[in-house]
């Protein structure tokens, strides 16, 4: 694939055209902020590089916007075309209109100003980094609730380097943050303690060819 670039009236966008369709003749969707990205696959993996602020989807064309003159295209662009380059050899789809905001991180006209920080933190800076890896963030009561899902879940390492990473930049931002907990489901318990059976019949069975 051959991604071509070509400049806009603001400084601060970059279009970038793939070669390729990407919402289709007459389409557009403007994604002012990575929590808009949620029925997009494509979006949610170009707010995942640091220093984007905001997408835009033409029929042929992606036009991203950096946050501010300091930050440099030559730094950007580089992830920008790896990240463009491995969508569409994913064969995902460019939207995803089954999927929903995260009812959990909404912000409603009752939250304070506390739990509106918290919540556009979950969703714009942590809630992209655990889906990657298949898990989920949600926030109650002062505290942020982690679930792990896919190939992380109860992985000790993983858990650990994920909830202290949680913990320290949510209380880094916001002091008001009283913790982090990891929380399971009914499912998830019952595969656990499946998944202990299993290895328990594994090492009798080692054991017995020993003797």
């Amino acid at each position: 694939m051959f991604i071509q670039t070509q400049d806009t009236p603001n400084p601060n966008s970059l279009k970038f055209i793939p070669g390729v369709s990407v919402l289709g003749e007459g389409c557009t969707k403007d994604f002012p902020s990575a929590k808009d990205a949620y029925c997009s696959p494509l979006a949610k993996m170009l707010f995942r590089i640091e220093g984007v602020k905001a997408i835009f989807f033409g029929p042929d064309f992606i036009t991203v916007t950096k946050v501010d003159e300091d930050v440099e295209w030559k730094l950007l662009k580089p992830e920008i075309f790896a990240t463009i380059m491995d969508f569409f050899a994913s064969g995902l789809p460019v939207m995803d209109e089954a999927s929903q905001p995260a009812a959990d991180t909404q912000i409603n006209a009752e939250d304070d100003e506390v739990v509106q920080m918290i919540k556009e933190l979950l969703d714009t800076r942590i809630r992209p980094t655990v889906q990657e890896d298949g898990g989920d963030i949600g926030f109650e009561e002062g505290i942020v609730k982690l679930k792990m899902q896919g190939s992380c879940t109860n992985c000790p390492s993983s858990v650990v380097t994920l909830r202290n990473g949680v913990q320290n930049m949510m209380q880094f931002y916001i002091p008001e943050v009283l913790g982090v907990i990891q929380v399971e489901d009914e499912t998830d318990k019952i595969t656990e303690k499946e998944f202990q059976k299993f290895e328990q019949n594994i090492k009798k069975m080692e054991e017995s060819k020993d003797k």
